[in-house]
């Protein structure tokens, strides 16, 4: 083997080894929180459950406010959200692409009610928890914000509205508190919450052909 080679193999398996340890402290923090709630849990704590050392979570992580951002992020934009993403990335049809944001709501909402219900119940009032909140609004607004360009640009967006208005209509239409009502409250399927609010949006997006 080359050294190149050599030093490429060693750095993958270094890589490796530190996804591994970022995602036990992930998983330890998530059942500490989960129990106890965000604000009581120490990094020491969080360590010694993860069975690392103290300096190694703030290598990985920076902070708790770190490890929260990188748990939400791991739960929320886990593997069903890659592959409704890969549905979004090979479509350039700007309609067809509104269709398909029932699917990637629908996956984002299924992962965060499984793995982040019990994290939120003990933590409704955590600050750093609400202030994740609206950074992950605002990132999704921005995520968003392609798709509506587009549909502007081929001019497919419904007659009446604005680029600002039709943002905020998406936003809206996909918020964790639509899909908490229909699903967690009202009892409907994912199936049937992706249906419905694929067609809701481009009933209010699209304009008819």
């Amino acid at each position: 083997m080359s050294t190149v080679k050599r030093r490429r193999y060693v750095s993958r398996k270094r890589e490796q080894a530190a996804e591994a340890t970022r995602v036990r402290i992930l998983t330890a923090a998530r059942s500490l929180f989960a129990r106890r709630g965000i604000d009581a849990v120490t990094i020491a704590e969080i360590a010694r459950k993860a069975r690392v050392s103290v300096p190694t979570v703030y290598a990985l992580h920076a902070s708790k406010e770190g490890i929260l951002r990188g748990l939400v992020r791991h739960t929320l934009f886990g593997p069903s959200y890659r592959v409704a993403l890969e549905r979004l990335a090979g479509e350039t049809d700007a309609a067809r692409l509104i269709d398909l944001t029932g699917a990637v709501a629908r996956s984002i909402y299924v992962s965060e009610s499984t793995e982040l219900g019990l994290l939120r119940g003990a933590s409704a009032l955590s600050p750093a928890l609400r202030e994740m909140e609206r950074e992950l609004e605002r990132m999704r607004m921005d995520m968003q914000q392609e798709r509506i360009r587009l549909l502007f640009e081929q001019r497919k967006a419904r007659a009446g509205l604005t680029v600002e208005t039709a943002r905020q209509i998406l936003w809206m239409y996909t918020s964790r508190e639509i899909y908490r009502m229909l699903v967690q409250e009202c009892g409907w399927s994912p199936d049937r919450y992706q249906a419905w609010l694929s067609r809701t949006l481009v009933a209010a997006l699209v304009e008819p052909t």
